[in-house]
């Protein structure tokens, strides 16, 4: 079996956040045999495709280390570039069958563009002992599947050293969610992008996120009502890598377009 690693949501190589993409099986496996692939693999995401009867429609699945997650960009973003790079697959666009329901994959030039569900945030009150974990005091602090908290600017977001424990603590028991906290702010003029973020998710079983589509869903539909346009440029920050995503609010949709590259192709010496 093969298996490919790509840097995704990347402007060049080692840049983004890498995703294992197995290639499509015939049926799913046991959940606990992809579990333990994603755990060997060590990566944020291990992806898993099921073929279907429709040579452009995928089942997909997604593991991190510790867990299956119910909604993931860069690894879907991943899939689409292995079928479409990879393994040649004909068309312009390809559908995967997921828990969040239909996710599409779209070749536009050099982007991929995904088609995902918007998730607008709530705005919240800030919860006790969330400046305490992130280090600072936020701006605003809104909810959605994950806390968000918005910060007074770019420099701000990137001298972040968060005590990761605290934030999850914090998030959980303020989303009743798995405790993963994204930080934003708007981003300094001339650095080729509207918004600047990071996103913590130990919740997930990973300490920081290099490029995350699923915490843009609700990124997205925030800034875009803030700065009063539909399509943002985003840089998620993370610390010797970056991610770069540009999206666009459609009412309930988010559209995430980026890149990819693949970095790695390997062949597995064992099978489900």
């Amino acid at each position: 079996m093969r298996q490919w690693t790509v840097d995704a949501f990347a402007s060049g190589p080692f840049r983004g956040n890498q995703a294992c993409v197995l290639e499509p099986l015939d049926a799913w496996p046991d959940a606990a045999w992809m579990q333990a692939l994603a755990a060997e693999n060590n990566q944020a995401e291990t992806a898993f495709l099921l073929k279907t009867r429709d040579p452009a429609r995928f089942g997909l699945r997604w593991f991190t280390p510790a867990l299956e997650v119910p909604l993931c960009g860069h690894a879907t973003l991943g899939s689409g570039h292995v079928l479409f790079s990879e393994l040649g697959l004909a068309g312009d666009q390809v559908v995967f069958d997921t828990q969040s329901g239909p996710l599409t994959v779209r070749r536009a030039g050099a982007l991929y563009e995904m088609d995902f569900p918007a998730q607008p945030p709530r705005r919240i009150e800030t919860p006790p002992g969330l400046a305490q974990a992130l280090g600072a005091e936020p701006v605003e602090v809104w909810a959605g599947p994950y806390l968000v908290a918005v910060m007074a600017d770019e420099a701000a977001v990137r001298g972040l050293a968060p005590d990761i424990k605290a934030l999850h603590d914090v998030s959980r028991a303020t989303t009743l969610g798995r405790g993963n906290v994204g930080v934003a702010a708007l981003a300094d003029a001339g650095g080729g992008y509207d918004v600047v973020d990071r996103f913590f998710a130990p919740g997930s079983g990973i300490d920081e996120d290099p490029a995350t589509g699923s915490l843009h869903c609700i990124l997205t539909p925030l800034f875009a009502d803030k700065l009063g346009r539909p399509r943002l440029r985003f840089h998620q920050a993370y610390p010797g890598r970056g991610g770069d995503l540009e999206c666009e609010h459609r009412g309930d949709r988010v559209l995430l377009c980026g890149r990819a590259v693949t970095i790695l192709e390997a062949s597995l010496r064992i099978a489900p």
